[in-house]
């Protein structure tokens, strides 16, 4: 799971306020420092904020906002942590999505297609926050320091570009093969444009003070918190707040709590458990394109065995989980697509070539999820039962997620039980498929590797009419459910607590954006 970010209105046209001119003198750049010291227990104050109240320019308060994910990768835009700097609003890449699923500006202002293979994107004038312009020579190095990342960022999963600049505000991107969505690949938060300043040896990536979103990194502390200052010269406009206090707080109780009591104005990934406790004004519930799925490792000792990848399909019953463990919260999984995914439902067609189940006699196996979303654990625990009602022995492992990633891509679970968006990396279905689901999928936690699936995927992959390439990834998915090494469980719907003073909050199906130039409170 990677945990999706326009943060303006795509229609705004772009703005000549603030932009700087050659000559003009740099704005220091403020390196992230990473300290140690930890986060004490329920104080969200920044250090240069006091207690969230109006700032020292005297135009309007900071914002505090409780993230659930911590930084994993070192706030890097090329893997997890993508989705924490596009929600914060510190990076934008060339394109956004809008509410359809369609590609629209962000730091491009328009594109073309010049053949099958080769885009001409006209870039909008821009800074970045080191006070050196969005150049396309500087969008080329961005591009190509995000392909040559290992791994490889999920937007990328089995394609190939090259970028060069093109005249004085043209950026011609090539492909190795045909991409028909290269557009809806480039809005992926992991294709965050940076300053040339951002990339070190060795694929170091630093953003502080690097990217060109309406807020910039000033400071790190671990995996813990993080100070953000307006960007006065962001090219949509001066952001409303002067700042963002960040805080990390994986115990969602914890966050449900903090809004409570007013230590913070903005808090993410509300448990369904404390969404009842809040009052209905901050409470903001949003249909997303993630869906929690039960994923069986199909090159485990016990479920390389379709017949008992069925008996487990067999013994889930997702209905129970939408209605108890998400109260309501969540819609029981129809499939990889859920139904925030508009065009899914009648574009949808039986699974096909599933197995017979066969009794399971008491078979050993692994079940892990992890503990930032806080359903997770739960929903864990109910699965566990009915797989041991249906004769499995199941071990429950509930781990942080950073600390339990790196041995489900590795195959070290029979079962892993989590939350993915499905539109999150590209904005595009196939992508999520190919990335998922193929056998060089870089993000394959059912490890699986079937013919016939690559094969669907790969004709979904070819089809360039949008209607077309929707139906192809239909049928690919009723390919990929026939194998029951994936079980969608829910589709959820994000509570996000909002302080009543709070506005300008962004309501995303694809978990980008949440704090914009507009938010403020």
């Amino acid at each position: 799971m990677r945990d999706p970010r326009s943060l303006r209105d795509p229609a705004h046209p772009p703005s000549r306020r603030g932009v700087r001119r050659p000559g003009r003198p740099r704005r220091p750049r403020i390196p992230a420092v990473l300290c140690l010291a930890p986060l004490l227990a329920g104080c969200f104050a920044s250090p240069g904020s006091g207690d969230g109240k109006a700032s020292a320019a005297g135009d309007g308060p900071r914002l505090r906002v409780a993230l659930a994910f911590p930084p994993a990768e070192n706030l890097s835009p090329h893997g997890a942590d993508a989705t924490i700097l596009s929600r914060l609003g510190v990076t934008e890449s060339l394109t956004a999505l809008d509410a359809n699923g369609s590609a629209v500006p962000a730091l491009a202002a328009s594109w073309r297609r010049e053949n099958d293979r080769t885009w001409l994107f006209t870039l909008r004038e821009a800074v970045f926050q080191d006070g050196t312009d969005v150049t396309p020579a500087a969008v080329a190095t961005a591009l190509a320091r995000a392909g040559e990342a290992r791994p490889a960022p999920a937007a990328l999963a089995g394609v190939t570009l090259t970028a060069r600049a093109a005249g004085a505000a043209g950026v011609r991107v090539t492909t190795k093969d045909p991409d028909p969505v290269l557009p809806l690949r480039l809005s992926s938060p992991s294709l965050a444009v940076l300053s040339p300043r951002a990339y070190g040896a060795g694929g170091a990536v630093d953003p502080a003070g690097t990217a060109t979103g309406p807020f910039e990194i000033t400071r790190v502390t671990g995996a813990t918190a993080a100070d953000l200052d307006r960007f006065d010269d962001y090219w949509g406009g001066r952001a409303q707040a002067p700042g963002i206090d960040v805080r990390f707080v994986a115990d969602g109780a914890a966050r449900a709590n903090a809004l409570r009591t007013g230590q913070v104005d903005l808090a993410e990934a509300i448990p369904v458990a404390q969404a009842a406790a809040l009052d209905a004004g901050t409470r903001r519930e949003t249909a997303t394109t993630r869906t929690t799925s039960l994923q069986l490792n199909a090159r485990s000792r016990l479920f390389e065995d379709p017949a008992l990848r069925a008996a487990a399909r067999a013994a889930v019953d997702t209905a129970a989980l939408a209605d108890g463990v998400y109260e309501g919260h969540a819609d029981a999984g129809a499939g990889i697509y859920g139904p925030a995914v508009t065009w899914a439902q009648a574009k949808r067609v039986p699974p096909t070539g599933r197995a017979k189940p066969t009794a399971p006699d008491g078979a050993s196996l692994t079940l892990a999820t992890y503990d930032n979303r806080p359903e997770l654990p739960e929903a864990a625990q109910v699965v566990k039962q009915q797989l041991e009602h249906a004769g499995f022995k199941v071990k429950l492992v509930v781990r942080e997620y950073s600390r339990l990633e790196g041995d489900a891509l590795a195959g070290k679970f029979d079962a892993f039980i989590g939350a993915r968006n499905s539109l999150l990396d590209t904005g595009d279905p196939v992508s999520l498929l190919a990335g998922d689901f193929t056998c060089d999928g870089g993000y394959n936690l059912a490890r699986l590797c079937d013919a016939a699936v690559d094969r669907a995927i790969g004709k979904a992959q070819a089809a360039t009419d949008t209607d077309k390439r929707q139906e192809a990834a239909m049928a690919a998915e009723a390919v990929i459910l026939g194998t029951d090494a994936v079980i969608p469980l829910v589709h959820q719907r994000v509570v996000t607590g909002v302080a009543a003073k709070v506005r300008g909050v962004a309501a995303d199906p694809y978990e980008r954006t949440l704090v914009g130039a507009g938010t403020r409170r």
